[in-house]
């Protein structure tokens, strides 16, 4: 499909990854490999439940020198200073972050505390960082972030009800290990969420106005592969080929959105997030045919690679029409895979969407929207319509 707008682009891909079953035993290889010899692990309470923060533990053997498993659901700078307190203590040269996007980006955070000191909120933004953090390995028990290979972390401020972003190079992780085994646990509605989060990934960066060719390939990849094996993943979650798929795909969508941005969705989502709690993957699948049909007037031909990376039935689909197609199977889509398709379903007061739709315009995703939005009650409609 071709560009309406002169192409330049940066594409970056730094992080070292390991797929396959049982490659989590390859941890304490990865730790040697970046010349680092004392490995704190950082998980949360579910995954250490589960085992599979022991496993990691194990793997580590003597490079082992300490665990923080009180993560929560939205990474906070209070978890953050506290997990890192702990693991300067122990001399921690390299931490290990086994769970979800909670959890890495808790991780992320660290790196940052524990190479440059102060208080993580004093480094929120872009770019400031001007050299390499504290090493990082990624072992996700998820599969829809994809933050094992992008330059993002989302951090909550409980005290302002906000969530601070950070998009910084330097906190790109070294090493991803892509292990399907560590994800058969997870809940059926919990993978469906996790895994529309990578689908909505895929899209935005699809969509956004710093997509490129390199960032289509793996997006549209990465649609396809999840149409095929989410839906294998939820109704059978012992499934390790299907899982697996789906962790690439998770992967392959954090590549595309690193390099191309993510946009209205993730705006709105986030600010779900920081207002109401709604889970991230949640907001993101409610959301999304909703900003589809709000950005289709400005790029249609956008949603023809989606449509076609979706496989839907392209004889009667152009420009014109493929937003419809596409946001119509979208919902279609999720509602099989059992996942909510309203606001009100996911505890959003329908008083507070007026605000909502206010601090939406502050988040960064905004800029890279295809269409431009500057007016709050043009994200007020699309609330109103998800709600």
């Amino acid at each position: 499909m071709a560009y309406d707008r002169e192409l330049a682009f940066i594409y970056r891909n730094p992080t070292r990854l390991i797929y396959g079953e049982n490659t989590v035993n390859e941890v304490e290889q990865e730790v040697t490999g970046l010349g680092c010899s004392r490995a704190f692990v950082v998980t949360d309470e579910g995954v250490a439940a589960a085992g599979l923060a022991q496993r990691v533990e194990k793997a580590l053997g003597k490079r082992h020198v300490g665990t923080f498993d009180r993560c929560i659901q939205d990474s906070s700078l209070q978890i953050i200073r506290e997990a890192s307190d702990i693991a300067r203590s122990k001399g921690a040269d390299v931490l290990v972050s086994v769970g979800g996007g909670s959890v890495i980006d808790t991780t992320k955070g660290m790196a940052i505390v524990l190479k440059e000191g102060g208080k993580i909120e004093d480094f929120a933004g872009m770019q400031s960082l001007t050299r390499p953090q504290t090493p990082h390995i990624v072992i996700p028990t998820t599969a829809g972030t994809g933050s094992e290979v992008t330059y993002f972390a989302v951090i909550k401020d409980q005290d302002h009800s906000r969530k601070l972003e950070f998009s910084e190079d330097h906190i790109i992780p070294n090493v991803g290990i892509l292990d399907p085994t560590l994800t058969v646990g997870l809940p059926p509605m919990l993978t469906a969420t996790t895994g529309m989060d990578a689908f909505c990934h895929a899209l935005e960066s699809i969509h956004t106005t710093q997509s490129s060719p390199m960032t289509d390939a793996m997006a549209m990849r990465a649609i396809e592969m999840v149409m095929a094996y989410l839906p294998q993943c939820v109704e059978n979650g012992k499934d390790l080929f299907a899982r697996g798929q789906q962790l690439l795909a998770s992967t392959m969508a954090g590549i595309a959105f690193c390099n191309a941005q993510v946009a209205l969705v993730h705006a709105m989502a986030h600010t779900l997030g920081g207002l109401f709690g709604v889970p991230h993957g949640l907001a993101n699948s409610i959301l999304l045919p909703h900003v589809v049909r709000f950005n289709m007037d400005v790029c249609g031909d956008r949603y023809v690679l989606v449509a076609r990376a979706m496989g839907l039935d392209m004889k009667e689909i152009d420009a014109e029409n493929a937003g419809v197609a596409v946001a119509h199977a979208i919902s279609a889509f999720t509602a099989k895979l059992g996942i909510p398709q309203k606001l009100s379903e996911a505890g959003v007061p329908e008083d507070g969407l007026v605000n909502a739709s206010e601090v939406t315009l502050t988040q960064g995703p905004m800029v890279f929207n295809p269409k431009y939005v500057g007016d709050p009650q043009e994200i007020l409609g699309i609330y109103k319509n998800a709600w």
